[in-house]
């Protein structure tokens, strides 16, 4: 039997366990649908090909598997680098499949010709081309292993239209076996012991959970491991949903406070980068313990006293094991409960604001409201800049991936590529995302991709009409009255979502938002509440974050 190279594309893809693959159309790689249609891989298509990458994305966030994403030669693959880029630095494992001019042309200029290889590697864990059509399952195989090895990420492979066009013959292509499945890697059995040594000695201790917890399903094993402990715990990116949200370990709003204290920091698979102002604000006395998937983060930015390299999930139940044959006293209660006090006090100076009356609307109270509206059965998708880092500090995350944001890359323009992956992996689900106004802007008209393909997602835009992560610090720095390029309109994007064919609202008063909330879950399409909301004052940054 003779199978064209698309088939074999589409053939490897489910013997790998890929069910849906995000594209947008183009003329290089339609057989790859034509075999998608034989092997019944469910194709979304969206309308760009940066947001077809935002979606492979978050389908790795979402199952824990790769993600993929078609796109086609030139600006199709040009188009994808931001949301390649985006997954670089989010640590997600996708593979974006790029088409290429006919192979016989190369160098003589064909229509959307260009080195994406050289363009993707940058960005990628690993990028490469396929010039023989036999040698696809091959290729793909070996793309798919980079992606998942060590820490994830994005990988890409270029497949020319001919070596797709072309026919041969099922017997003489090799299908490698899928091997996928990173390694249980362990660290050396006197680091565990070290560690535990440090921090049996430690008064304040603080442990922050990050994105590759996630990638080594590690929360169980984290969540056992800081109750035994009594360990204050903060989490970021992936590491989000680690804990529940009334757990006593778990800690939002003191962190500040924690870490210009802290005297032994449990980094895990949390990078000290800028949302940990590189470990710069730490007591220059303050010890810390290290874990990673990879040994090159360790001692980055400043040295670690016990570096712990390996599976997270193993190193965590490995430390219990340890901790409770040799330490079996050592707590942190009475820190914890000082941290709590600290919390506590935070969240008070918050509450006049969580239920302000006022008009327009006080971001922390649409917060409040969000808070009360969502549930274990809501996933959220942060796309924006004050009112999601305001949002993540009042919205509750029961499960790891029920929240999603760019990740360390800051990426504007992923919230409804995000919804739409995260629909259709869970489609028992409900799908929240919160826009500020300038993010709407980005990918908005993929509304029309979750109205073709009648996903109903939720999304809250907080439009206080600025860029207002930006517009604040340019007004102290500048004045106001050189304050340029950071002011949008108060526009209506509920009416554009509306005209795609979904729902929509325009919220101006704080009374309006619940009733709202619970009109657009019950709609049963795709659906946006405009809120107006109020911006936010010049002091803002520093007296909240």
């Amino acid at each position: 039997m003779n199978l064209h190279g698309g088939q074999l594309v589409a053939k490897t893809l489910k013997a790998a366990g890929v069910e849906v693959v995000f594209t947008l159309c183009g003329g290089h790689i339609l057989p790859i649908y034509d075999g998608c249609v034989d092997e019944g891989l469910r194709l979304i298509d969206l309308r760009h090909e940066q947001a077809a990458v935002h979606a492979a994305d978050a389908w790795a966030r979402c199952t824990g598997r790769p993600g993929v994403a078609v796109v086609t030669a030139g600006p199709g693959v040009t188009d994808s680098v931001t949301g390649v880029a985006n997954a670089f630095r989010a640590n997600s494992p996708i593979l974006v499949i790029g088409g290429q001019a006919p192979s016989f042309q190369l160098g003589q200029g064909s229509l959307q010709e260009m080195d994406h290889v050289r363009l993707m590697w940058p960005i990628t864990k690993w990028a490469g081309q396929v010039l023989q059509t036999e040698r696809i399952p091959e290729m793909i195989e070996v793309a798919l292993r980079h992606a998942m090895a060590g820490i994830p990420g994005p990988v890409f492979l270029e497949i020319p239209v001919d070596v797709l066009m072309n026919q041969v013959s099922e017997k003489s292509v090799r299908f490698p076996r899928m091997r996928m499945e990173p390694q249980e890697l362990r660290p050396r059995p006197e680091a565990i012991r070290q560690a535990l040594a440090v921090l049996a000695e430690a008064k304040r201790p603080v442990l922050i959970a990050g994105s590759n917890v996630r990638w080594s399903e590690a929360h169980r094993a984290l969540a056992r491991f800081v109750e035994r402990l009594d360990l204050p715990t903060f989490t970021n990116g992936l590491g989000r949903g680690a804990l529940p949200p009334d757990s006593p370990q778990l800690f939002t709003h003191a962190r500040r406070y924690a870490l210009r204290h802290v005297d032994v920091l449990i980094l895990a698979g949390a990078p000290l980068d800028f949302r940990l102002n590189f470990g710069r604000e730490l007591p220059a006395e303050a010890k810390i313990i290290q874990m990673d998937l990879d040994h090159t983060v360790i001692g980055q930015n400043r040295s670690a006293n016990v570096g712990l390299v390996g599976d997270l999930r193993v190193i965590f139940e490995l430390l219990i094991e340890a901790a409770v044959a040799e330490y079996p006293t050592v707590r942190f209660t009475a820190w914890r409960d000082q941290l709590r006090e600290v919390e506590w006090e935070h969240q008070r100076e918050w509450e006049p604001r969580l239920r302000s009356e006022a008009t327009p609307i006080d971001p922390l109270r649409l917060c409040r409201e969000l808070a009360e509206f969502v549930d274990a059965e809501t996933i959220v998708i942060g796309d924006g800049g004050d009112i999601v880092s305001l949002a993540a500090k009042v919205l509750p995350v029961f499960w790891p991936g029920q929240w999603m944001d760019p990740g360390p890359f800051g990426c504007l323009g992923i919230g409804v590529p995000f919804a739409i992956a995260a629909q259709v992996a869970h489609p028992e689900k409900r799908v929240l995302v919160l826009f500020g106004d300038g993010s709407f802007g980005f990918n908005g008209f993929e509304f029309d991709t979750a109205v073709r393909f009648g996903l109903p997602i939720m999304s809250v835009v907080g439009n206080d009409a600025a860029w207002g992560q930006i517009r604040r610090p340019q007004i102290a720095v500048y004045g106001e009255e050189r304050a340029v390029a950071t002011r949008l309109r108060l526009a209506r994007y509920d009416r554009v979502v509306e005209a795609l064919g979904g729902y929509g609202e325009f919220i101006e008063r704080p009374e309006e938002i619940a009733p709202a909330l619970h009109r657009m879950k019950a709609c049963g399409r795709p659906a946006c509440l405009n809120v107006h909301i109020a911006e936010q004052p010049p002091s803002f940054g520093e007296k909240y974050f």
